[in-house]
């Protein structure tokens, strides 16, 4: 027999389990609290274009997000890209886009570059990643890397990306990232190539919308569920309570409910969890952030990312314009200017107005070519809760992924217990989740 599911959450994790669960002939709702689908993958109007939120690329090496693509009928529709590298270190931009830059590369002396170099390697060969989580990352990389590379070089990019929680986060979190970007050019190949799929993830995430209502998924847009509760009566193992925007509270009986949201959200839609539940669930730490899509008439540079080591408003620069067509812009450039910040940063609290006018004064000081008239668009997106902190002992204070209310799981981002946020991440952590916890086999009922 089928069962009925419902899905808290339409970000690439939802979408993949409904679509794993209606494969199976289950009976899928996918319940999204906001008016579109997508989660952080979603995009949005930035002047007359339609790009990504937030910014996003594809990995040959990403095999989960390719295979999903592909699945719902877009695999050959990716464009692969020979992309390069930048920094912005002592108030000067320098590219590190391959071996002879990086022997160049001006900040550190030839030794340091040795043992940053000797780091990135030693890293990309660890195995053993739950050893690492005991171990701070700023203690972890001045050993090998030293003091001054730490200082000058490692410090400032943790920072950019974690702010101070970086002083009680893990080395297994730089472990993760340097896996990744070594994946990047471990694929085969021996360039660097970065991939988009034409049209962006607003045309991926129409289609796969479209596949799962194929599949017989049914998707509630403006849909907040703020209930889930154990069954009262023998016909119903879970009791979902939802508002919509039209209407008042509504309730409807599942066999299972998936929670994908943040753990702090799930601890307040599942009241009835233990009390050791919900503390896991809510000491959970999240980094938030403020990220401006800038749509300008010329571009900045020719770096897709500029990782700063000096102080910025901002964490990095993406130039996504460096990586996507301007065709898809309308012959403009599209830059994102993301700034991670804890959720209860006071930048959450500052007007669009207040954000550009901080974030344009120093592209003016960075690019001595920049001129803000140029810039046709700027769009401020926040997020409170984008990605857990991987602090120390991270995996051994998760909460079980099956509750102790029957028939509720609550599945994340904090379940990526060895890789970092990113949309691959998720597809995997979905697949990974349907394999272990859920039946393998229905079959649907005969009417």
């Amino acid at each position: 027999m089928f069962q009925k599911i419902a899905i808290i959450g339409s970000g690439f994790l939802g979408l993949t389990l409904a679509l794993r669960l209606a494969e199976q002939g289950n009976r899928v709702t996918v319940f999204e609290s906001a008016d579109e689908i997508g989660g952080l993958a979603s995009a949005w109007k930035i002047g007359d274009v339609v790009w990504d939120k937030h910014y996003h690329v594809t990995l040959l090496s990403d095999s989960f997000t390719r295979r999903i693509v592909g699945e719902i009928g877009l695999k050959d529709d990716f464009e692969w890209v020979e992309t390069k590298t930048g920094f912005y270190t002592d108030g000067k931009l320098v590219s590190m886009s391959n071996t002879l830059e990086f022997l160049r590369f001006p900040p550190l002396d030839l030794i340091s570059k040795f043992r940053l170099g000797g780091t990135i390697f030693y890293a990309s060969r660890v195995e053993d990643w739950k050893s690492l989580e005991k171990i701070p990352v700023e203690d972890w990389l001045t050993k090998l890397s030293g003091k001054k590379t730490f200082e000058k070089m490692w410090k400032p990019l943790l920072q950019a990306k974690l702010g101070e929680a970086y002083k009680e986060t893990s080395a297994a979190f730089i472990w993760a990232t340097i896996q990744r970007m070594y994946a990047a050019r471990n694929s085969g190949l021996k360039k660097e190539l970065f991939g988009y799929v034409r049209g962006g993830y607003a045309r991926i995430l129409k289609r796969f919308g479209e596949h799962l209502k194929e599949k017989g998924v049914e998707i509630r847009l403006n849909s907040a569920v703020f209930n889930a509760k154990p069954q009262s009566r023998k016909d119903a193992k879970v009791i979902l309570e939802y508002q919509t925007q039209n209407s008042g509270p509504r309730t409807q009986d599942y066999d299972k409910v998936i929670l994908t949201c943040p753990a702090n959200a799930a601890a307040k839609i599942c009241p009835q969890l233990t009390e050791n539940e919900k503390r896991k669930l809510v000491n959970i730490k999240y980094q938030g952030i403020v990220c401006a899509s800038v749509l300008m008439k010329n571009p900045l540079s020719d770096f897709y990312v500029t990782n700063i080591t000096d102080e910025t408003p901002f964490t990095g620069i993406i130039e996504m314009s460096a990586l996507v067509d301007k065709k898809e812009f309308g012959g403009n450039a599209l830059v994102y200017l993301p700034k991670y910040v804890a959720p209860d940063d006071e930048l959450f609290e500052k007007t669009d107005a207040e954000i550009e006018e901080i974030f344009l004064s120093a592209l003016e000081k960075m690019y001595p070519h920049f001129d803000r008239k140029d810039v046709s668009v700027f769009k401020i997106s926040r997020v409170r809760n984008v990605f857990p902190i991987p602090t120390l002992n991270y995996s051994e204070n998760l909460p079980n992924v099956k509750t102790s209310i029957d028939g509720v799981y609550i599945v994340n981002s904090a379940q990526i217990t060895n890789g970092t946020l990113n949309v691959n991440e998720t597809i995997q952590l979905a697949e990974r989740f349907f394999e272990e916890y859920l039946p393998t086999k229905h079959t649907k009922e005969t009417k």
